[in-house]
């Protein structure tokens, strides 16, 4: 290929991406394009709706409205402030939509969208601003319907609260007559002033008038619900409490209970305080926490009665207390010392450790301490200053530390007998064990073997081993029961072991015999099982007991299947007859 030729595709391939960006550029400036105009076009349509013609249409309400100064002034500040947004804010945002729409039209650069996001955030803040200026005008022009709802529903709650007072015990209410009574005046001139109002378009004024009668009629309701139960607590049920509990507080304190700690007194005087306080609040009907405050003071009261017999009940516990503590200290005190003065020859006998014995000492200690504790607790009883629910729950305390004493003590005791236990049970399985290796000996000899397996020597004489080392350790001075129980375990196991062996050496030489006699009948018949037979007998006299019945069985099975149960009913059979 010439390199002329190579030039012209060069040439066209560079003029085809040219066009092909310059046309990815229009499109996307284009694009850019469309997206700002929508945005403004958007911006346009949110602009117009600043101005509502609601505003308008409002003023001229109010301004039909105006009777007085104070509305006059409200009007024409409201007039100001829509001429203000209508020939000036509106206006500003228009040109700068315009100067913005020029910019996009003819100059495209990174100014744009920050002018659309600033114009945007104006127009918010006018849109805002023209709508709270609409709300406050509303306020005027929608005020007498608004109010006049409220105030119909206020009038239908002050009817409900008036007939309750009327249909009440007038009784119930006798200390509060009559701020009552001028409260009701009060709400009567409050719904007069209203209507006047309402009259003479005093609109700045109606608001303050129809808070104040829902204030009042909402404290009337308050009182005529309330009054009565404070009235009945604050002058009747706490003054009982206080009476009754002023009774029983002498009588108990005469009885030589110490009441110091719930500070009635100053409780009943503060009490008395609280309640003249609710009253006083209570004739210029202000009730405010007054249920609340006196039911917590009836519940103090109330509670009082739980101290009281609380404390009878722990004085009678203390009486108690006072001797069966002192008793246990004194009984566990002379076990612990006794074991304290055997403790020597106690570690002597049994090669026990200064470790293994330590508790005796705690156990000492622990009852000393208690002891101290509870001539505390005396000392204090005696000086008459301490209540016996506090006392009572000292002794709980000794009393509950000797108990876990005397649990250790128990534990501590049923240990050190325990190796007594275990030296005398030790003394008793050896002659048991004896006993089960001569009984191994004399079924050994029951029967007359050809030869005895060489494992039961073995295990006999380990048995034998094991039985001189449990005597060994018996015939020691001190005894440690851990070796000792050790070797009676070893003892035990091993000469449990030759008993088995022997019984099943002897149950199988008996079976293997009895099935080569069996058998014999059958030699002639099959040669098969005279050679069975024939080994049967080999292994028998060499001691293989085992082997010899497996060979029996299995040349006899070739006539007479089952034999091995056969086998196995006569021997038991035969053991029978023996026993």
């Amino acid at each position: 290929m010439s390199d002329q030729l190579l030039g012209m595709i060069t040439i066209f391939y560079l003029v085809i991406t040219i066009i092909f960006v310059a046309v990815a550029v229009y499109l996307t400036i284009k694009n850019i394009k469309k997206l700002y105009k929508d945005t403004l076009t958007q911006l346009e349509r949110n602009k117009n709706l600043i101005i509502s013609g609601s505003i308008l249409s409002e003023l001229n309400k109010v301004e039909s409205l105006i009777n007085n100064k104070d509305l006059q002034e409200k009007y024409n500040y409201w007039k100001s402030q829509f001429k203000t947004i209508k020939d000036e804010e509106v206006p500003k945002i228009t040109d700068e939509l315009i100067e913005v729409e020029d910019l996009i039209d003819h100059k495209m650069n990174g100014e744009i969208r920050e002018k659309l996001i600033k114009i945007e955030f104006e127009i918010y803040l006018v849109k805002s601003k023209s709508q709270k200026l609409l709300d406050d005008i509303k306020e005027i022009t929608l005020s007498e319907q608004k109010n006049r709802e409220i105030v119909t529903k206020l009038k239908s709650d002050y009817r409900t609260i008036f007939l309750a007072y009327n249909n009440n015990n007038k009784e119930d209410y006798s200390l509060i007559q009559i701020p009552l009574e001028l409260q009701f005046e009060n709400v009567d001139k409050l719904f007069s002033a209203f209507e006047m109002a309402m009259e003479n378009n005093v609109y700045t004024e109606v608001g303050k008038i129809v808070k104040a009668l829902d204030d009042t009629i909402g404290n009337l309701k308050i009182v005529i619900e309330e009054a009565p139960s404070i009235i009945l607590m604050g002058k009747n049920m706490i003054p009982n409490r206080i009476d009754e509990v002023k009774k029983i507080y002498d009588k108990m304190t005469n009885e030589g209970y110490n009441l110091d700690y719930l500070k009635i007194d100053y409780n009943i005087s503060e009490s008395e305080k609280k309640i003249a306080d609710i009253f006083d609040r209570l004739n210029v009907l202000n009730l405010e926490d007054s249920v609340f405050e006196l039911r917590t003071i009836l519940d103090y009261f109330d509670h009082l009665y739980n101290d009281f017999d609380k404390e009878k009940v722990s004085r009678k516990l203390f009486d108690g207390y006072i001797r069966s503590v002192i008793m246990k200290c004194k009984k566990l005190k002379k076990i612990v010392g006794n074991l304290s003065n055997n403790i020597d020859n106690i570690k002597i006998s049994y090669d026990l450790t200064d470790d293994d014995v330590k508790i005796i000492s705690e156990l000492q200690e622990n009852i000393f301490e208690c002891e101290t504790k509870y001539d505390e607790v005396i000392a204090l009883y005696r000086e008459k200053n301490t209540a016996y629910s506090k006392l009572n729950k000292e002794m709980e305390i000794i009393n509950q530390k000797l108990l876990k004493c005397e649990d250790r003590l128990h534990y501590t005791l049923n240990s050190l007998g325990s190796l007594k236990e275990d030296e005398i049970r030790a003394r008793e399985q050896l002659d048991e064990i004896r006993s089960i290796i001569k009984q191994a000996k004399s079924h050994m000899s029951s029967f007359k073997l050809p030869i005895v397996p060489k494992n039961y020597y073995v295990e006999l004489e380990e048995a034998n081993e094991a039985i001189r080392n449990m005597v060994i350790e018996l015939e020691k001075q001190p005894i440690s029961i851990k070796t000792l129980n050790l070797r009676v375990d070893t003892a035990r196991d091993l000469v449990l072991k030759v008993f088995n062996t022997s019984l099943e050496i002897v149950k199988t030489a008996s079976m293997a015999e009895n099935a080569i006699v069996f058998g014999n009948r059958y030699r002639r018949v099959n040669p098969s099982i005279n050679a069975g037979l024939t080994k049967a007998e080999r292994e028998f006299f060499k001691g293989n007991f085992k082997s010899s019945l497996e060979y029996a069985i299995n040349s006899i099975n070739i006539v007479e299947p089952g034999i091995h149960k056969k086998l196995l009913d006569a021997y038991k059979l035969e053991q029978e007859r023996a026993s």
